[in-house]
C-alpha cells in the first residue's frame, strides 16, 4: 500500500491512500502516528483519525498498533470490523464495500478475504466457501440472484471442476465445469423428467451421450452443438408406391424413421406414431359437386391435402385385435336415407343402416386413439402396425355406388360398380354382378368399399422430442375386390394391371352423352 504523508510535507499537501484499502501501521501512518507507535504510548481502547481523514479506527491498541478487536471505517461508507494483529487486518472479521454493496464475513489475511467465509451480494445471492485473495477459490456453495444453486469447485472466481447445480427451472446438473461452463462429462436431469448423460462442451450437449426424454423417446449417439447428429427427420411407409389390399382383409404397415441422408435412425426409439386413413375426395367442377362419398352437413370434415395430387376426408381405421378406434369419432348414430336431387348426373345412394352392430359402428362410436392399437412406439427407428383394418363408412358417409347417366349411356349394362336405376344396393357388389350369400355378405358390409384411400402416419410424441414432431407420412392405398385364395396384400402386376384396375374402379364418372 502507498504511505500516507511520509517525509517533510510539501506545498502539494499530503498524499492520500487509494480508497477501499485499509492502512497498515508503521509504514502507513503519518509522522505523528509513527512517533506514537515508536513510543508505544497507545494501549487499550482508542479512537484514531488518520491525517488523510479517509480512515478512522476505533478499537484496541497494543504498543502503538491496532491489535485485537476493532473497526476501521472508510470515508465512502465502507468498513472492516474484526480482528487486528500488529496493525494488520488478520483473522475473523466482516468487510463491507460501499461501492458494490457486497459484504464478506470470514477469514482475512493482510487485509484480504482469505480462507473460509460468506459473501453476501447486494444484487442478490450469496457465496459460502473457500476464498483466496478476495475471490472464490476451492470448494464452495453459491446462490445467484435468480435463486440458482451451485455446489462444487471454483477457480479464479468461476465454477471450475466437478460441481452440482440446481437451475431456476428445476433442472439439475451434476458433472464437470470449465470457467463457468458445463464441459466434460455430466448428467442433466430435467424438471420435466428428461435425463441426459454424456459429454458437454461450452454449456451444450457435445460428443457421445444418451437422452431419455420425458415423452418416452430415447436417443444414444453423437451430439453436435446440442443436437442429435443421427436424429430422425422424416417418416417413411415401406412398400410399393401404391399399396393394394383386398376388401375386408387386415394388413400390416411397416414404418421407418430416416435421417437427412436417408439412413435409418437406429439411435432413436420411443416416438409414438399414429396410423390414420382418409378416403379420396372427388369433385368434378363441370358437374356440380360429385364425391366418392357424400357427407352429411353435420359430419363435414376438413379436407386433407395429400402428396398424390388429390384430397381426402378422414376415414376410420383400426386394429381389430386391440379394438382401438381410429382418429375420427363419427357424430350420431345411423343415418336415414337422404332425398337426392335429380339431374343429368342423378346419383343413387345406398344409405347405410344398422352400423351400430357392425365393426364399422364400433369405429364410428370410438374414442381418441391411444397406444396400443392405432398407435405404436418406435424401436431403433422402426415400427410395425399389424392387423390394420379399414372398416365400413361411418354414419353420415353415404357412398356413390353408381351414376345414373353412365348407366343410361351403357344401355343398361352393369359396368363395374354400376347398377340399374331404381334398385340402389345397400353395399357395393363385387365385379360381375354376383352377390355372395350368408356370412360373406355380412363381412363385405362391414368392410371398406372398393376405391382409393390414403394411409397416414403422424408423430404424436407428447411432449415433442426436443420441441419438434416429425412431419406426417402418406401412402396411397387401393382397396380391391377379394378373390378366393387371395392374400390380404394384392401384389402389383405392372403398369397395365394398375391402369386396368383404375379404369374399372375409378370414382370419377365419364361426361354424359350430349343430348
Amino acid at each position: 500500500m502507498a504511505a500516507a504523508g511520509e517525509g517533510t510535507p510539501s506545498s502539494r499537501g499530503p498524499r492520500r491512500d487509494p480508497p477501499r484499502r485499509p492502512p497498515r501501521d508503521g509504514n502507513d501512518c503519518g509522522p505523528r502516528d509513527r512517533s506514537l507507535a515508536a513510543l508505544g504510548s497507545i494501549q487499550g481502547y482508542g479512537v484514531y483519525v488518520y491525517p488523510n481523514s479517509f480512515f478512522r479506527y476505533e478499537g484496541e491498541w497494543k504498543a502503538g498498533r491496532k491489535h485485537g478487536h476493532g473497526k476501521l471505517l472508510f470515508k465512502d461508507g465502507s468498513y472492516y470490523e474484526g480482528a487486528f494483529v500488529d496493525g494488520e487486518i488478520m483473522g475473523e472479521g466482516r468487510r463491507h464495500w460501499a461501492g458494490s454493496g457486497d459484504t464478506f464475513s470470514g477469514q482475512f489475511v493482510l487485509g484480504e478475504p482469505q480462507g473460509y467465509g460468506v459473501m453476501e451480494y447486494k444484487a442478490g445471492g450469496c457465496y459460502e466457501g473457500e476464498v483466496s485473495h478476495g475471490m472464490r477459490e476451492g470448494h464452495g456453495f453459491l446462490v445467484d440472484r435468480d435463486g440458482q444453486v451451485y455446489q462444487g469447485s471454483f477457480h479464479d472466481n468461476k465454477r471450475h471442476g466437478p460441481g452440482q447445480m440446481l437451475f431456476q427451472n428445476g433442472d439439475k446438473y451434476d458433472g464437470d465445469w470449465v470457467r463457468d461452463r458445463r464441459q466434460g462429462h455430466g448428467v442433466l436431469r430435467g424438471a420435466d423428467g428428461s435425463t441426459y448423460e454424456g459429454q458437454w462442451h461450452s454449456d451444450v450437449f457435445s460428443g457421445l451421450g444418451s437422452m431419455a426424454h420425458c415423452s418416452g423417446v430415447t436417443y444414444y449417439g453423437l451430439w453436435i452443438n446440442g443436437h442429435p447428429a443421427e436424429q430422425a427427420t422424416r417418416i417413411v411407409i415401406l412398400g410399393p408406391e401404391v399399396m393394394e389390399v383386398a376388401q375386408g382383409s387386415p394388413f400390416s404397415v411397416n414404418v421407418q424413421l430416416l435421417q437427412d441422408h436417408g439412413e435409418i435412425a437406429k439411435s432413436e426409439s420411443g416416438r409414438v406414431l399414429q396410423i390414420s386413413a382418409g378416403v379420396r375426395y372427388v369433385q368434378l367442377s363441370a358437374y356440380s359437386e360429385v364425391n366418392f362419398f357424400k357427407v352429411d352437413r353435420d359430419n363435414q370434415e376438413t379436407l386433407i391435402q395429400t402428396p398424390f395430387g388429390f384430397e381426402c376426408i378422414p376415414y376410420p381405421v383400426s386394429s381389430p385385435a386391440a379394438g382401438v378406434p381410429g382418429p375420427r369419432a363419427a357424430k350420431g348414430g345411423a343415418e336415414a336415407d337422404v332425398p337426392l336431387p335429380r339431374g343429368d348426373l342423378e346419383l343413387h345412394l345406398g344409405a347405410l343402416h344398422g352400423q351400430e352392430d357392425t365393426p364399422g359402428g364400433l369405429l364410428a362410436r370410438g374414442h381418441a386413439p391411444h397406444c396400443p392399437g392405432a398407435c405404436q412406439r418406435v424401436e431403433q427407428g422402426c415400427a410395425e402396425f399389424t392387423d390394420v383394418l379399414l372398416g365400413p363408412p361411418p354414419p353420415g358417409y353415404h357412398p356413390f355406388l353408381f351414376l345414373d347417366s353412365l348407366h343410361k349411356k351403357a344401355g343398361g349394362r352393369s359396368r363395374g360398380g354400376l347398377h340399374p336405376r331404381g334398385t340402389p344396393p345397400t353395399t357395393q357388389e363385387p365385379p360381375g354382378g354376383s352377390r355372395p350369400e350368408g356370412r360373406a355378405t355380412e363381412e363385405q358390409a362391414a368392410a371398406a368399399h372398393l376405391g382409393e384411400y390414403v394411409l397416414m402416419i403422424h408423430d404424436l410424441t407428447t411432449p415433442p422430442f426436443l420441441g419438434r414432431r416429425l412431419p406426417p407420412a402418406f401412402k396411397h392405398l387401393r382397396v380391391v375386390a377379394k378373390r378366393a385364395g387371395q392374400p390380404p396384400h394384392v401384389p402389383e402386376e405392372g403398369p397395365e394391371a394398375s391402369s386396368s384396375w383404375q379404369a374399372a374402379h375409378s370414382c370419377t364418372p365419364e361426361p354424359p352423352a350430349p343430348r
